[in-house]
Order: structure tokens, then sequence, then C-alpha cells
């Protein structure tokens, strides 16, 4: 079974492809033709995986599915959410937006935080979402040098270490995309979706 998954981060890709079981293959946006950078124009982190899983379902005719991620602090009213991959600025540097959160959390004793994922799956017809959280906090520093994005200033409840300083397997069961791409292939399974073109 082949899928298409409506991204062009080798990172996600390695994770994701890490968790599915060897008879489901991940097909990138770059081998489907799609090198244009999706716009990722909705206010919520679902609306932005719903827009990308449409657009390549609408322009290329594929199944797929598409995630879209935020880490939501508590004491930033849920910020920085549905922009925590530009919190920076739209060069989307993964340090200068780790810089910018630990400095606005400076002053602040509650450092509670989660990390949210949705995956929008358009499958024959039909669009399903899924949801992984991972709850914790931010620490003062960067920690690790595993994962990517906030990876190495988020330290996941039971847990001492950064998502960073844990090896992938662990990382993918307890965390936000790990737990979202579980209910994806649980489905899949259920639903003997063995075909995808």
């Amino acid at each position: 079974m082949k899928i298409v998954f409506a991204t062009n981060n080798p990172n996600k890709i390695f994770e994701i492809q890490s968790m599915l079981p060897k008879n489901i293959k991940i097909i990138s946006l770059e081998s489907i033709g799609c090198f244009e950078e999706i716009q990722e124009t909705a206010l919520t982190i679902e609306g932005n995986a719903i827009l990308k899983a449409n657009y390549v379902t609408q322009k290329y005719g594929f199944d797929c599915f598409a995630d879209d991620t935020g880490l939501e602090v508590e004491v930033l009213n849920g910020d920085p959410g549905v922009f925590s991959a530009r919190y920076a600025g739209e060069h989307k540097n993964a340090n200068d937006n780790m810089n910018k959160l630990l400095d606005n959390l400076k002053a602040k004793s509650n450092r509670s935080a989660q990390f949210k994922t949705v995956i929008a799956l358009n499958v024959r017809g039909k669009q399903h979402l899924f949801t992984g959280i991972a709850k914790g906090e931010i620490t003062t520093e960067q920690r690790g040098d595993l994962g990517f994005g906030y990876d190495p200033i988020f330290k996941p409840e039971h847990y001492n270490k950064t998502f960073a300083e844990l090896d992938l397997e662990l990382k993918n069961k307890i965390s936000h995309r790990g737990k979202a791409t579980q209910a994806l292939i649980d489905f899949l399974n259920q639903n003997h979706i063995n075909e995808i073109p």
C-alpha cells in the first residue's frame, strides 16, 4: 500500500515512515511532482492539515494524508500554536523560534505546554481527522540534538529528558505525532484500506 504524505519535511517523513508497518510506503510530494509550497493560511491546526490534504487530492488526484503541528504554551494563551513554524518570522528557523519562546517565558513560573498534531486523511472520497496530544513543559534551555523543531526545549510529562534527548522509538510512542499516526494506522488496518493509488 502506498500513500502520499503531503509534506516536503524529510524529518517528518522519516519519523512517520519509521512508525508505519512495512506494507505501508510513504510517497513524498516530490515523487508526485508537487514542488510548490502549499500555503498554510488556516487559523487552526486542524484547518491547515485539511488545507494541505485537500490541495493534493484536488490538484493531483491522489488520496493522501497531511499533518499540522503546533506547540501550545498555557501562559501564552496557546501561542505559538498555529504559528509555531514561523513564530520568529517567515524564515522558519527552529533556533530563532526556540530563542523567542524561551525569551517570552523568562519571567514566567508556569511553563506548562502541549504539542498537538492533527492528521487529515483523504481516502476513497472521504476525509478523516486524527489528533495526538503530548503534554509537558518548556525547559529553560535547549537540551539534546535529536528530533527537530521545538524538541530540544520540550520535556514530556513523566520524563526528565526533552524530546531531543529521547531515542526515536520511545519518542514515537509518547509524542503527539506518534499518537496521531497510531490512530491513522489503526484506522487503515480496521478498514482494510489495502490499495491506495
